[in-house]
């Protein structure tokens, strides 16, 4: 998360654009109709939110304007499908706006990095997998949980840096070169938070998972035997 202290007017203003923009999007791609006749899913999107909150207000801020924390975005893509996500994360974030903890000038940039880049590199990965239409559950875990939450953290730091250093108002640290060896200390844990709660919900919870197709992926496969015969 960035303050927004450490950008520019414009950078504020396009991030505003592009979230504001999405955001309309997704509330115009929303499920609404079965969203309010579906109570299991109302909770589901109400407990996402509340968790996001959660999950974004354990963080570590430094003096710089700079703060660190898990995004958790891509199981909440899976969980919720990209609309919905996009939603969920706005609620997280105006969440914080409230206690505190976030800048209203610069919650488009940050929406844009911590809600948009995670949800449509997960969103991505789900729709990569569904046309291949895998019969393996592994492939679904690795390659819509695990693996798109690491490169969804790691583009959100790259994109961040790109945009702190364009605008020139933060002082980029002296090692910046050795900066790749600690992204493998930020991709890693979401990877791993990300891919445990997907397989969580694949294994005890399946069919709350919008983008998880139940029939291919836990039926029984077939057998010679068991094709019948005339």
């Amino acid at each position: 998360m960035i303050s927004s202290a450490l950008l520019s007017a414009s950078s504020l203003w396009v991030g505003w654009l592009v979230y504001l923009a999405f955001v309309l999007w997704a509330a115009w791609r929303a499920p609404w109709v079965e969203l309010f006749s579906d109570q299991r899913r109302q909770h589901l999107l109400f407990g996402t939110m509340l968790g996001l909150f959660l999950l974004w207000l354990v963080r570590r801020d430094f003096a710089s304007g700079l703060s660190f924390h898990f995004i958790g975005m891509t199981a909440v893509t899976l969980l919720l499908d990209w609309p919905l996500a996009v939603l969920g994360g706005l609620a997280a974030q105006l969440g914080l706006l409230l206690v505190g903890r976030q800048d209203l000038a610069a919650l488009g940039v940050n929406g844009v990095l911590l809600v948009l880049i995670p949800v449509a590199v997960t969103e991505f990965f789900a729709q990569w997998v569904e046309r291949r239409q895998p019969r393996n559950l592994f492939v679904y875990i690795f390659c819509c949980g695990f693996f798109p939450a690491g490169l969804a953290a790691m583009l959100c730091l790259l994109t961040g840096l790109g945009v702190l250093w364009f605008d020139g108002l933060y002082v980029m640290p002296p090692w910046l070169e050795d900066f790749i060896g600690y992204l493998w200390l930020v991709m890693f844990p979401e990877a791993f938070i990300n891919g445990m709660l997907v397989t969580g919900l694949v294994v005890f919870y399946p069919d709350w998972l919008e983008t998880f197709n139940r029939t291919r992926y836990l039926s029984a496969p077939w057998k010679d035997d068991d094709v019948p015969h005339d």
